[in-house]
């Protein structure tokens, strides 16, 4: 169930619920939890739960494996078997036919044929994401930059938590499980915090994120041959913003979900498209994802140790991973490829001081926004043939606009709100929740009933599929 749909809406009280009765006692609380969470996953497809609870499983062990006092190669073994558990998941489910299409041409050549091989699985929501976090777990017990857990109830639901479960944040060990260690803080300020993070990221989805593609860009990227190259700009404007406000509307919507609940989740987002370069673009985008990179591969590859080539290429290649990551398709490594340049680029290029006057801070903004738009054009075509129809379109340098008068209305919201300082609108929030409980109810209902007759679809989050 989408967080956006009328099944949430009615599966989060009767959660919250069984969590009020069982919040006193810590065990129970935890099973509570679990179970929670277990019913949210399976209610995409109760078949893929035993996928998650394998991982929960093989890394639970794995840890406690490498806990113990072993020669060093045997805990390279030890790790080994998480990495290829994890990895080989999403080999299988995710990659397998995409490199056995990347592989039929020469197999033709060679008179093979290979396509038999494809299978027909559907992508276990959220695999990428609970894969890369029970990695950093082991990863982490390896190096020992982390405390074994050696309660499996704990651990389980440190893996199946359900607010970031499907799409992030990706949590790692030393953030979250401590937390369960003690009673967590559920207070009034909380539940108002984490209410109104909820119902931002509903606005972010559902106001700003769903009517971008409604209005124009499902349509635009559909057809990009016949629209003018206004429209075809617009629309890519359209998608750069309806990317972001879905995917950190998710992100909004699980940090809310998880302080009612009286836990603590890494920020995902700040503001991305302020950044003067792409090296700042990637340290507020999708943080968690950016600094598991850097940690996990980055790092290991050399990270900045080396020549100039050795760092280009340690960044090219964990950017086309990044890419990668994100589906098993050319357009998204492509996309990968063209972020990891610009970070070359910026680090080859000349250091900018802190300190520059306003207008040659907004001409770097506007700038690097362009770049990460155009990337974005490679992040959302299917194919090559669309990325040159777009390229087409864009050529002819034509007039004129097909786009519903509406579209531009929520574009302009959605960049006047990308672009205010945060203390303005932390400054509403604070508004917000001093307001008394009768008064707060009586807005988030109202805000409901809108969202309920936006949302006639339901669409899921774009990160869903990766």
């Amino acid at each position: 169930m989408n967080f956006n749909s009328p099944e949430f809406l009615f599966f989060l009280p009767g959660a919250l619920f069984l969590y009020a009765v069982c919040f006193r006692s810590a065990t129970v609380r935890n099973v509570c939890l679990l179970v929670i969470s277990y019913a949210f996953y399976m209610s995409w497809n109760w078949r893929y739960a035993g996928l998650l609870a394998c991982a929960t499983v093989v890394d639970y062990s794995v840890g406690l494996l490498l806990a113990r006092e072993y020669p060093s190669s045997w805990r390279k073994a030890i790790l080994t078997t998480s990495l290829t558990w994890n990895i080989g998941l999403l080999a299988v489910f995710k990659y397998f036919n995409f490199f056995v299409d990347l592989g039929e041409p020469v197999a033709t050549v060679l008179g093979i044929d290979i396509a038999p091989l494809r299978h027909h699985l559907l992508l276990p929501v959220g695999i990428s994401f609970y894969t890369f976090q029970t990695m950093s777990y082991t990863i982490d017990l390896y190096r020992d930059r982390s405390l074994v857990e050696r309660n499996f109830l704990k651990f389980s639901v440190f893996v199946a938590f359900f607010p970031q479960l499907i799409a992030g944040p990706i949590v790692r060990a030393n953030q979250f499980l401590p937390q369960l260690q003690t009673t967590p803080r559920v207070s009034e300020d909380g539940v108002h915090a984490g209410l109104c993070l909820v119902f931002r990221g509903l606005f972010k989805k559902v106001v700003l994120a769903d009517l971008l593609a409604n209005l124009a860009v499902d349509e635009v990227f559909a057809r990009p041959a016949d629209f003018s190259s206004w429209d075809l700009l617009l629309a890519l404007y359209g998608y750069t913003f309806q990317i972001y406000n879905d995917f950190s509307g998710y992100s909004d919507i699980a940090i809310g979900l998880a302080k009612i609940l009286g836990f603590q989740l890494p920020t995902n987002f700040d503001r991305p498209y302020l950044s003067q370069n792409i090296r700042e673009f990637w340290t507020r985008w999708h943080i968690t994802l950016s600094t598991w990179l850097r940690d996990y591969l980055y790092i290991p590859l050399g990270g900045n140790r080396g020549g100039v080539f050795r760092v280009g290429v340690n960044l090219v290649t964990t950017m086309l991973l990044g890419g990668l990551w994100h589906g098993a398709s050319l357009h998204f490594v492509a996309w990968g490829a063209w972020h990891g340049l610009w970070l070359v680029l910026g680090r080859s290029g000349p250091r900018v001081p802190p300190e520059v006057p306003w207008y040659i801070k907004a001409l770097k903004q506007i700038q690097c926004f362009h770049v990460i738009v155009f990337g974005w054009l490679l992040f959302r075509v299917q194919d090559w043939q669309d990325f040159v129809l777009y390229m087409k379109g864009f050529a002819k340098m034509t007039m004129g606009t097909q786009l519903h008068p509406l579209f531009y209305s929520v574009l302009g919201l959605a960049i006047v709100i990308h672009v205010v300082p945060k203390s303005y609108v932390d400054r509403v929030l604070v508004r917000l929740t001093f307001m008394p409980t009768p008064a707060q109810a009586c807005v988030y209902a109202c805000l409901l009933l809108i969202f309920c007759g936006l949302t006639l679809e339901a669409p899921s989050f774009i990160y869903f599929q990766f």
